[in-house]
């Protein structure tokens, strides 16, 4: 090749923007290595150099490593397949960041404790894979192997956290405290009570049956007349609310009404009033965008409380 047609390396960087200093860099490396050398040890490069260290430049300013560069200018790599790659690290990283904001914000709008907010940003650093794996884990803590059922499928769902990626103050602060209540080897037992409970109530109708309402929907429709109107659950004016939702509680267990029974439902009624239970509804709703769920705490303690005076002596 005809030596004047080569460029200097002060040319190149006078042509690319980059410092010589930089050039000789790739050029060590192999990245843009020169065609030929003047008699005085020069280097010397083809002018198409000039368009591979712009490549070279582009691919630098987007955080793409040197020996990903090198295999691109090499026709290794094409750049779509190394674009998609880096796109996607690249789009995790803004997840994380805007993470790292929303725990900032909760931390300078709710004045956290070094405690929680180191709480906070430990669980907002998990991969999705493991935030995953932490709502599986409570969520099979809860439903064990009935969560195979179909009935279950939808109960399991509409328990399931779902962050996400660029979520809000609260959301983040709610994400924190649902881990936390999740976490809670009582409130999975008794969230696991109450699934056992159905799974059992399954059994004795067999598996194929069709749905049945359960005694909290009872609950609800026979106590919150009897509540709104100020009715005290100890009078005699609850008498026909606790004797309907009894009957309805017996009929599920398969069993006459009767102490054991009353006592069984009060059991159920204590456990489903849980004030754990309303705040991790009300944190799901937070954390999934749904809207406020309705609260069921003052009418299950008004039955709790109405069933509990008739039972105890």
């Amino acid at each position: 090749m005809d030596g004047d047609t080569l460029l200097s390396i002060g040319e190149l960087a006078r042509r690319t923007g980059l410092t010589v200093r930089t050039i000789r860099f790739y050029s060590d490396r192999g990245i843009v290595a020169p065609t030929d050398r003047s008699p005085a040890g020069y280097r010397r490069y083809h002018p198409d150099a000039v368009e591979r260290l712009r490549l070279v430049r582009t691919l630098r300013d987007l955080d793409v490593d040197l020996p990903t560069v090198r295999r691109v200018v090499d026709r290794e790599l094409t750049l779509p397949e190394v674009a998609a790659t880096h796109a996607e690290a690249l789009a995790v990283r803004i997840r994380v960041l805007r993470l790292r904001q929303a725990v900032l914000t909760v931390v300078a709008e709710h004045g956290l404790t070094a405690e929680e907010t180191d709480l906070m940003h430990t669980l907002t650093q998990l991969s999705e894979d493991e935030r995953g794996r932490l709502t599986e884990d409570f969520l099979d803590a809860v439903f064990g192997g009935a969560g195979e059922l179909p009935v279950f499928a939808a109960a399991r769902r509409s328990l399931t956290p779902e962050i996400p990626d660029s979520p809000g103050a609260e959301q983040v602060r709610a994400w924190a405290e649902w881990a936390g209540l999740a976490a809670d080897p009582d409130f999975r037992a008794s969230m696991r009570r109450t699934v056992e409970d159905h799974t059992a109530e399954l059994a004795r109708r067999g598996n194929t049956a069709g749905p049945r309402r359960d005694v909290v929907a009872v609950v609800r429709e026979r106590a919150a007349p009897a509540l709104a109107a100020g009715v005290d659950p100890a009078s005699h004016r609850a008498d026909a609310v606790v004797a309907a939702v009894a009957a309805h509680h017996a009929r599920t267990l398969g069993r006459a009404d009767g102490p054991e029974v009353r006592r069984l439902l009060l059991d159920r009624l204590e456990r489903a009033g849980d004030p754990r239970r309303d705040r991790y509804a009300q944190l799901l709703a937070v954390i999934n965008g749904w809207p406020a769920p309705e609260s069921l705490a003052p009418v299950l303690d008004w039955a709790a409380r109405a069933v509990r005076a008739r039972t105890e002596p």
